[in-house]
This record gives structure tokens, C-alpha cells and sequence, in this order.
């Protein structure tokens, strides 16, 4: 799976379809529990809907499906992954106070299919896929939208998430269920796919262990201990992105190679060599080149961990991301292997806190900034990293050539994500379309792209 903006990818020519999901008549839903992560969108959506600025998104992905397409087996395999999850069956009404949340029964979801006809070309079926994506609404179910582009000897299939019940992760695990359900039901058989976890039951689970947690509660000291080295809950991104304060800007979206799958082997052993992993010199790099840029010697940022495991969520959809600090020295002059030492205890100490979540340290430890913003109050040091190659879901060869799609309306912040396919490395970024913005974004990546590449020949930055 590649991360690529859907504006930058492709198409070929064809049938547009939707299959539009719906309410059946039934019992009353029973209720479910929200997570901290979707409270805090679902409050955010509605502020901004109230001040009429809300900030348009979408996480989708693409993939194809070669050969004749079997079109009655493909909508029944997009029904059968809607109702597999419960997060996509999920309602969800914003309260004083709380979120509501009520759960449909799987056979209460159904199914329409809609005809957007046939795009005549590449861009035709880019824009239309990309005013499709932008329809899904936080505030009104349903949050995914799932339909295909279908050729005589092909398909492209395609689905659109709110992030409330998706993350990065989610998409190839939609991927593989869609294409797995969708060869079953093509053969005359009924998908045979385990189990996932039900994401209604780690957010009840979530909610359970930090009921308590109270802003002296020693569990927060780490979050204490980096924000008075940062001077904030929320570090910024120390290079200039030319923004005003409160500005929003249209937003750029690049997906470019830093290192081929040969350079990503040699960066793995050495990596090796001292005792680490590929992303731990992948944050130590990232450190080093904002430093080179003009950044500290002290690399302080937020990095997006898993919370899915190997366990019974590791093949559900929904929001499965905590954010958690972590700061280690970059100094001009340092080794590698030094970098890489404060990296791994960085690392080492960031799990053993790991089951904060970081709503709700933001609310205890930041309590104005959590009331005042609907979105985070400025550019923020980030660090992401995904191998594609092994996320879940990956083991389906559909999966591994398909296409996530981030997007976002607006920015005044500059974000990008690292991931690594079997071709190699890569970066999609997402900043402020300003000129200082654009350059910025660009001697950052020619500078982590030579850091990267010098550590992978020869073991140095």
C-alpha cells in the first residue's frame, strides 16, 4: 500500500458505482461506549459546525480488482464488511456533556446501489472520486462510503472513511476483507474471515482503566516531565512555515521516494548493527535533518502508537491510536550509535506509559488549550512511521498494491508520515500552501533524504 493523494493517481476510465448503506427497520439499537479519541472529534466537529468553519477531511483507500467484475459480489462483500464491524454500524449524537453512541444490529444495515455513470477520463474519475470521498460527515452516519469504478476487464474499489472510525492502519484491513469477501462471494461461498475485535469493546475497556486518572496521578508525570522541557503540551515544529497565527491555508499534498528497497536494506543493517531498529533510525534521521535545518539539539515531538496489538483487535476497524511525547539529543557531532542509544531509551520509557491515552492526558494537563482550539493550536512536531509490508490486512496481494488517500481542506501546520512498501521508502506530506511553507517542506526532505542515504551507505549522518 502506497500513501498518495487520490488527486495525484491514474484512473482508468469507467463505470462509476456507489453502494449507499442504510437504516432497515428493526428494534431500537442498544447502546454502545465512545472512545476518548472519537469524544474529542465528535466535539470538535461540532464546534466548528456551529461557528460555520468546519475543516473538511477524508481517509480512503483504492485498490483494483483484475479480471470481469462479478458486480452482485461486490456489493453483497461491501455489505458484508460494513456489517462485520461494529464501529462502521455505529451512530452517534453529540450530548451536553457526553457522546452518545447506539450500535446497529448487522442485519439492520443494507445496501443501495446508486449509478454516478460513466467518467470518460483519468481526471473525470479522479474528480468524482474526490467529491464522493469529501461527502462523509462526521456528524451523520453513515461514516463510510464504499463503491467501485468498473471496466470490462477491471475494477478499481473504493472506500471513504470519517476518521472516527478509521485510522491508517484501518485501511489495508478494508482492503483485505473487501477483496477476501469479494472473491468468496464470486466463488459461491460466504466469507470464512475470523472474527475481529469489536472497537465498542476497547472503548469500554479504555474507559474502565482510566476512569481514576486525575491530573496529580503519577501516571502523568512523564507528560509533565516533557512539557516542561517543551514549554507546552504540544510541541512545536521548530522550522518556519510562513503562517499567520489562526490563518487556515489551502493545503498541499506530496507524496515523494526517499530511499529505494535496496537503500532500505542497508539502513536496516545498520541500523542492526547497533542494536537497533529500522524506526528507530528512521525518528534518530528525522531528528538530525530538523536539526540540520535549523531545529534544536533536543528533537522533542508526538509520535502516533498502535493501540490495536496482536491480539483480538488486531484485525478490527476503528481508531486505534494513542499519541505519546518522546525527546532525545541530536546535537551537532553526536554518532549514530549515540543518537540511536537516547532513541531506544526514549522508546523504551515512552511504552511502559503507553496506556495513557492522549485525550485525556491533553485535557487533564492542557485543560484551555483543550477547550479553546478545534484543531491543535499550531504546527506540531511529528513523527509517523508505517511498514506497509507488514500492517494488517497486508497478507492479501490486493492489499499491497493498494492506495491509501489522506486529505485534508486546510492546513496551517505541516505533517508528514513515513512508510515503506516493497519499493522502497517514502514521505506524503500535508502543509500550508504558503511559499515559505513550500520551502521549508522541501530542504527538510532533501535534507532527511541525504541523512537517510549516508546512513544507509556508510553508517553516518
Amino acid at each position: 500500500m502506497i500513501q498518495v493523494n487520490v488527486e495525484d493517481v491514474e484512473f482508468a476510465p469507467g463505470h462509476v458505482y456507489e453502494w449507499r448503506m442504510a437504516v432497515a427497520e428493526g428494534d431500537a439499537p442498544p447502546s454502545g461506549v465512545t472512545s476518548f479519541n472519537q469524544e474529542k472529534h465528535f466535539s470538535v466537529a461540532q464546534e466548528a459546525r456551529a461557528a460555520d468553519d468546519s475543516l473538511a477531511m477524508y481517509i480512503a483507500a483504492t485498490f483494483e480488482l483484475p479480471g470481469p467484475v462479478d458486480r452482485e459480489a461486490l456489493g453483497a462483500a461491501l455489505l458484508y464488511f460494513v456489517r462485520r464491524h461494529d464501529v462502521l454500524r455505529s451512530t452517534f449524537q453529540q450530548l451536553v456533556g457526553a457522546l452518545s453512541c447506539d450500535v446497529l444490529a448487522p442485519d439492520r444495515v443494507e445496501s443501495r446501489t446508486i449509478d454516478h455513470g460513466y467518467a470518460h477520463s483519468s481526471d473525470e474519475v479522479r474528480d468524482l472520486l474526490h467529491a464522493t470521498f469529501q461527502g462523509v460527515d462526521p456528524l451523520v452516519w453513515p461514516m463510510i462510503r464504499l463503491g467501485a469504478v468498473v471496466r470490462d476487464d477491471s475494477a478499481t474499489v473504493w472506500f471513504t472513511c470519517d476518521h472516527a472510525v478509521a485510522d491508517g492502519l484501518a485501511m489495508p484491513i478494508g482492503v483485505h476483507d473487501i477483496a477476501e469477501a469479494y472473491l468468496a462471494y464470486a466463488d459461491g461461498r460466504h466469507p470464512e474471515l475470523a472474527e475481529p475485535g469489536s472497537y465498542l469493546a476497547f472503548s469500554h475497556e479504555q474507559r474502565d482503566s482510566n476512569a481514576a486518572l486525575h491530573v496529580d496521578d503519577p501516571r502523568l508525570d512523564r507528560w509533565k516531565a516533557f512539557m516542561a522541557g517543551a514549554g507546552s503540551f504540544f510541541p512545536r515544529f521548530p522550522l518556519d512555515m510562513g503562517v499567520e497565527p489562526g490563518r487556515m491555508y489551502p493545503a498541499v499534498n506530496e507524496t515523494t521516494s526517499l530511499l529505494t528497497a535496496e537503500e532500505m536494506k542497508g539502513l536496516e543493517t545498520v541500523c542492526q548493527d547497533v542494536g537497533g531498529k529500522v524506526h528507530m533510525g528512521l525518528l534518530a534521521a528525522v531528528g538530525v535533518a530538523v536539526r540540520k535545518e535549523g531545529g534544536p539539539d533536543v528533537h522533542r515531538s508526538l509520535m502516533p502508537v498502535s493501540d490495536r496489538g496482536s491480539g483480538p483487535y488486531a484485525h478490527s476497524m476503528g481508531w486505534f491510536v494513542n499519541t505519546m511525547p518522546i525527546a532525545f539529543r541530536v546535537g551537532e557531532g553526536r554518532s549514530f550509535g549515540a543518537v540511536m542509544d537516547d532513541v531506544r531509551a526514549a522508546l523504551d520509557d515512552m511504552r511502559q506509559h503507553i496506556d495513557v491515552p492522549f485525550v485525556r492526558a491533553w485535557e487533564l494537563l492542557a485543560p484551555d488549550e483543550y477547550c479553546a482550539h478545534h484543531y491543535w493550536p499550531y504546527s506540531v512536531n511529528w513523527f509517523s512511521y508505517l511498514d506497509f509490508r507488514r500492517s494488517p490486512g497486508a497478507e492479501s496481494h490486493l492489499a499491497r498494491d493498494a492506495r491509501m488517500h489522506v486529505w485534508m481542506e486546510g492546513s496551517y501546520w505541516y505533517s508528514f508520515w513515513l512508510f515503506r512498501t516493497d519499493t522502497g521508502l517514502y514521505m506524503n506530506s500535508i502543509y500550508a500552501g504558503t511559499d515559505r511553507a513550500k520551502e521549508t517542506a522541501h530542504a527538510l526532505e532533501g535534507t532527511l533524504r541525504r541523512t537517510l542515504r549516508n546512513l544507509a551507505g556508510d553508517g553516518v549522518f
